[in-house]
């Protein structure tokens, strides 16, 4: 496992990660909730910018695996004060910490962060760039969708999904479409022409298909969907549909969900009902979204097992009294 946690993986190094995931995940299922893995190893969550779903499913992912988590918000830290990132992980690591959660405004942060402290670095969100993790809980999503309980081992290969939204401004969308496309699944990124990376960007560069008609890709009969959040704090100044325009073009309606089968529906959140899809679609059966969430927590406890636990044994998830090994 690297030291800076990306989305550019190669597919077996995704399948293991994967794989792991699904050895913590059984966890989920027990009263007592907690692996002895990470027992005296010491996490912080960096965050310079809100979030709920990531930051706390990395908090629970760290303490279920028995790690001492810190979170440290960028509102209530010395960088508020105008201490620069560099001094501020320089800091942390010289408490003696084992890795940093970092997220940040900043494209490339992370990375430098890695650099700059010489301890393993887990990509949480980094501007526009990417989300290595989101992408890695959308594929276990995704892979349970289609092989249910026989997931193990397996890829995405054929897969056919359409990623839907403010592709533009989505480090989701960047991290989808390096990641599944190496898991065999066939993306398709669809959105308003303004919201779409330009012909020579991340779309074609990347080996995914940009498609600006929603109604053109559910006639094709997606296997799955993912819509993404109308990025609004990111637009400022930019050439942007209105809410009514996007909502008639690119929203999940009603009537688009009657047409569109038996595809899964995935959205990574915060979701504007009423924007990017209607509350009967977040609230189908076809929708994999609280299955996302729940796969954030195993996904992330994988990953950080990964890089602070790789001179320690694999966990053993048979064992009948914590669930793990010491």
């Amino acid at each position: 496992m690297r030291q800076l946690l990306t989305a550019s993986m190669p597919r077996d190094e995704a399948i293991a990660l994967l794989d792991l995931a699904e050895d913590m995940h059984q966890i989920q299922d027990r009263e007592l909730k907690k692996l002895p893995a990470l027992r005296g190893r010491t996490v912080v969550n960096l965050f310079f910018e809100d979030s709920t779903r990531t930051r706390s499913s990395f908090e629970i992912a760290g303490k279920w695996l028995s790690a001492d988590v810190i979170n440290v918000s960028g509102k209530g830290s010395s960088v508020s004060k105008g201490e620069s990132l560099r001094d501020t992980g320089l800091t942390i690591a010289a408490m003696g910490v084992d890795g940093v959660v970092v997220r940040s405004g900043a494209s490339g942060a992370p990375a430098l962060l890695a650099d700059w402290i010489g301890k393993p670095v887990i990509n949480a969100g980094d501007g526009t760039h990417e989300h290595p993790t989101q992408a890695l809980l959308d594929a276990f999503a995704l892979r349970r969708c289609v092989h249910g309980d026989a997931a193990r081992g397996k890829a995405l290969d054929g897969l056919r999904i359409a990623i839907v939204g403010d592709i533009a401004h989505s480090r989701v969308a960047r991290s989808n479409a390096l990641l599944l496309p190496a898991l065999g699944a066939e993306v398709t990124l669809v959105g308003p022409p303004p919201l779409l990376p330009p012909a020579a960007s991340d779309g074609t560069r990347l080996g995914v298909r940009a498609e600006p008609s929603l109604d053109r890709v559910i006639d094709e009969r997606p296997d799955a969907i993912m819509l993404l959040r109308v990025q609004l704090e990111r637009q400022a100044g930019k050439v942007a549909p209105s809410a009514a325009e996007y909502i008639t073009g690119w929203s999940l309606t009603d009537e688009r969900l009657a047409r569109l089968g038996d595809a899964h529906l995935l959205h990574p959140g915060p979701m504007n009902r009423g924007l990017e899809l209607s509350s009967r679609a977040a609230d189908s059966d076809r929708s994999a979204i609280l299955e996302q969430v729940t796969a954030g927590v195993s996904v992330r406890m994988a990953v950080l097992y990964s890089l602070l636990a790789s001179d320690l044994p694999a966990p053993d998830h048979a064992s009948s009294d914590h669930g793990g090994t010491r």
